[in-house]
Order: C-alpha cells, then structure tokens, then sequence
C-alpha cells in the first residue's frame, strides 16, 4: 500500500498554550497567533508490489469498501509554499494513479473522503462534492501551507463540484486537469489542456477492465440458478442462465459502442435476444416437446434472458461516462417495469410447464 508518515507541517509550531490540546486543530490560545499544526502525511510515486495486488483485488471487487486511503493531505517529494495543490478521491486506484503520474513533481495532494468510491461515481453521488472539498480545505488548514489559492481536481469531479461555490467559501480557485492522469505533466507545463486530453474515449480495454467486477457481482445468483436448473432442466437450462449473465456483464462492455440504440437497456434486450435465439431453436428440437410445451420451451429464453442482460446493462450505466443521472433514472422507470414483466411471464411460463409436465399433461 502506499507509504506515509504522519507529519506536521515544518513551518508551523504546535500550541503551547496548557489549555490547549492535541484535539483542537483550530487557532487557539486568545489574543495569540499561536496555532495547532495540522497533520500532513507523506507519499511516494512509487506503485510496490503490494499497490498492484490491491488494484488487482479491487478490479475482482474484493473486500470493495476497504480498498481506501485515508482522508487528508499528502506531501509528495518535498513541496514549499507556493507548489501546487491536487484533489483526489480516497479510492487507492485513483490516489495511486495520480500519485504515480506526478513522478518528480514535488506537490501536495488534497484526498477526499469519497467513502471508497472513484472520481466519476463520487462526483456523481455527491461524495466528491463542493461541500466535502471546502471542508477538506478548512480541516487541513491549507491555507496556512500554500500560497496559491489554486486547487487543481481531475475533469471527471466537475459534476460534482460547483467551481464559483468553492472559490467563494474557501477563497481557493479550482482548475480542472485532463481526463487521465498520464496527461498531468504536459499539462502542467502551460496548464492548458488540448481537445484530445479533454476527451473521453472509454476504449475497449477500459470498457473490459470494469467486466470482472461486474461479473463478480453477479456470481453467487448465477451459480444459484445454474444448478437449479440444471437439476430442473437439465444443462442446456443452467448454461442458458450463465450465457445471460456473461452477455451482461462481458460482451456487453466489449460491444457497447457498436450496440443499436442509444439507451443502455435497450442495448441489452436486443444483445439478450441474440443470446436467446439458439437456446429457443435448441428447446423447440427436444423431441418430447409438442404443443404447448413446444411454444413454452421457445418463449421462455426470449423472454427471460434478455430482461436479465438487460438489467445487467443498464447496472452498468454506473461505470461509465457515456450517461448522466438523469438519463439513468429516466431508463430506470421506463424500461425495469419491462424487464421485471418479461422475466416474471417467462418464470411462470417455465414453472407451469413444470407442473403440467409433472402431471403427465405436457
């Protein structure tokens, strides 16, 4: 994990005054200018072994909420009054990336208490907000470490952070850097940012990375209705059940840009239908279905596999910039009434034709 040591700032000197003490981080001592220092911590760029298998385990959701660093502020090489000041969450990905990206650049950086979350959800959900950010300013007495009245955040915290609300409460201006932390150095150099660093790619590696949190998410259930149905069903039934969720959770990461439609749950009914069309064909051939059996076994897939892709679809509207809340709570109450339909009418489908198999009608 990375490396830090609980420090004081060396320019400050701690509150002698006797009725003071180590829990009172504010001015004290009246008609003094003597002041407890505030606690600052010290960093490295170096990403250790033990940095890569956090990253490792958090992109599994391994132990999700304990991959955090703690709230505060960070020394990074060996900063002075007037070096600059960045903003990060307190998710380790996002600290250790930008930490990395600042090698040999001696900065501070201001980590939020973003309950474990990334830059974007947390802007998105409030955590990395105009609030969290002034107060993180006053509790670490900033303006008492550095001279400019800058804070630089990353450009996916906008949505978060009202910029004049900040500057107006804390006295801090708030710059906005590029999209990717690897960008920091160029931009640093004239603190200006070209169409290509302000640009949001989501490529397809970036897209398949988020795939095996999401498909971790998803295990437990599906090994649950796998082996029902299976012992239900048969394979063909349990395998149909896994190749929704992989469709879900895998190929649509890996398809989303070239996916019909501009809707995340609409994407998904018509991935979900593809995947249901050989299992369909599949179950109409058993030679013991006829009738109503035979219909049963070829609208059950098409309508419960792609409501399944589906709502795994638009979950994973969370982890990409291609959507807004807005436009997530919009797909919300359109399209989950349709999905909890389908899957509810294919579920009673399949079980009525449990029961009349059972009983020798089917």
């Amino acid at each position: 994990m990375i490396q830090t040591k609980d420090e004081t700032h060396p320019t400050s000197s701690a509150c002698s005054c006797s009725t003071c003490g180590p829990e009172q981080p504010t001015p004290c001592c009246s008609g003094s200018s003597a002041r407890y220092s505030p606690e600052i911590h010290t960093t490295t760029s170096v990403i250790t072994g033990a940095d890569r298998w956090d990253h490792f385990l958090a992109r599994w959701g391994v132990n999700r909420m304990g991959h955090i660093v703690a709230p505060g502020l960070y020394r990074l090489g060996n900063p002075t009054g007037d070096s600059p000041v960045f903003a990060s969450a307190n998710y380790t990905l996002s600290f250790d990336a930008l930490r990395s990206a600042l090698a040999g650049i001696d900065c501070y950086i201001l980590v939020l208490h973003t309950k474990g979350i990334n830059v974007w959800c947390a802007a998105g959900k409030g955590t990395f907000g105009t609030d969290e950010l002034v107060q993180r300013i006053e509790s670490t007495g900033l303006s008492g470490i550095v001279s400019p009245r800058r804070i630089i955040l990353p450009q996916l915290a906008a949505p978060g952070v009202s910029a004049h609300e900040v500057a107006r409460r804390s006295g801090f201006s708030v710059e906005y850097a590029p999209v990717r932390a690897r960008d920091l150095s160029p931009y640093l150099a004239a603190h200006t940012a070209t169409r290509e660093m302000r640009t949001v790619k989501f490529t397809l590696a970036e897209r398949l990375v988020l795939a095996p949190m999401e498909l971790v998410h998803a295990a437990l259930p599906t090994i649950a209705a796998a082996i029902i149905l299976f012992s239900l069903a048969g394979p063909f039934a349990a395998l149909a059940a896994v190749a929704a969720v992989l469709a879900g959770t895998v190929l649509f990461p890996a398809l989303l840009p070239i996916l019909p439609t501009h809707d995340f749950s609409t994407k998904g009914f018509i991935l979900g239908a593809v995947i249901a069309i050989p299992f369909s064909i599949i179950f109409a051939l058993i030679p013991e279905m006829s009738g109503f059996a035979e219909i049963v076994a070829v609208l059950v897939p098409l309508l419960v596999i792609p409501a399944v892709t589906a709502y795994l679809a638009l979950n994973f509207t969370g982890s990409t910039t291609f959507t807004s809340r807005t436009g997530v709570k919009k797909e919300i109450f359109r399209y989950v009434p349709a999905m909890v339909m389908m899957a509810g009418a294919g579920t009673v489908l399949w079980v009525a034709l449990g029961i009349l198999r059972f009983m020798g009608v089917a």
